[in-house]
């Protein structure tokens, strides 16, 4: 394990990401200042653009918490730079985690377990979060110009008033989504051989807090709580998890 550890944390791998993540930094300092100047440049206010400028960053702080959980929540079994570069570039908090454990299960191992992992297995789980991910980088490259293109357009009413094929289809791979995780989470925690209550207690936390967050943001108009629910919730069930951990 020590030596596991000390592989994926190795200095050299901490070079190469922050290589990496200095080269965007630079690129999106670079766009920030093209796209500033192109606002003056077509008449914009500069008070308007400061201000824009300063609110977006303040409102990056609160999600990037849910972020920040990850590669705290990664970096155990994973190591910090990789899971620091993953969190970092392209991605979501969602996929990453998930498809670390589905990469770990698919190489034999019980899930993302640091006592369970070698480097073979973080090779492997590392390729498939990686490569698993630049669909969306090759959909950008040959598709987003089509698809700007018919967001410009005005919007085509639906006929009978009712949301469109694509409302439906990300809403069902939604329910899908959550139905297979909530699915594995039941089956761990029915009495067999051995059984593991707590996924499902710790998802039935956070489903709880979320739905707290959901009413206001819905019914109380507080819109301003959707830059932190998913962090608060996440924060909320993990300290369940402790608690319960600790009683049980």
């Amino acid at each position: 394990m020590e030596s596991y550890l000390s592989s994926v944390n190795a200095g050299s791998f901490f070079l190469i990401v922050a290589l990496v993540l200095t080269f965007i930094t630079i690129m999106c300092v670079v766009f920030l200042v093209k796209s500033y100047r192109a606002g003056i440049k077509i008449g914009m206010d500069k008070k308007i653009l400061n201000k824009a400028i300063v609110s977006s960053a303040t409102f990056t702080l609160l999600p990037s918490i849910s972020i920040l959980l990850g590669v705290v929540a990664l970096s155990g079994t994973l190591g910090v730079p990789f899971s620091w570069l993953r969190l970092s570039v392209i991605g979501a908090l969602q996929y990453e985690l998930n498809v670390a454990e589905i990469a770990a299960q698919s190489v034999g191992l019980s899930g993302l377990r640091l006592e369970e992992l070698n480097i073979g297995a973080f090779v492997t789980i590392a390729l498939v979060m990686t490569f698993g991910i630049l669909g969306g980088v090759f959909c950008c490259i040959f598709f987003l110009k089509k698809y700007m293109g018919k967001l410009q357009q005005s919007p085509k009413k639906e006929k009978s008033g009712k949301p469109g094929f694509g409302a439906h289809a990300t809403t069902a791979m939604f329910v899908g989504l959550c139905a297979a995780y909530i699915g594995s989470y039941i089956g761990k925690a029915i009495p067999r051989d051995g059984y593991d209550i707590m996924p499902l207690l710790v998802a039935l936390i956070a489903a709880a807090c979320m739905a707290v967050f959901e009413y206001f943001i819905q019914k109380k108009g507080k819109a301003v709580l959707e830059n932190f629910s998913l962090a608060a919730s996440m924060l909320i069930a993990m300290a369940a998890a402790v608690v319960i951990n600790v009683a049980i």
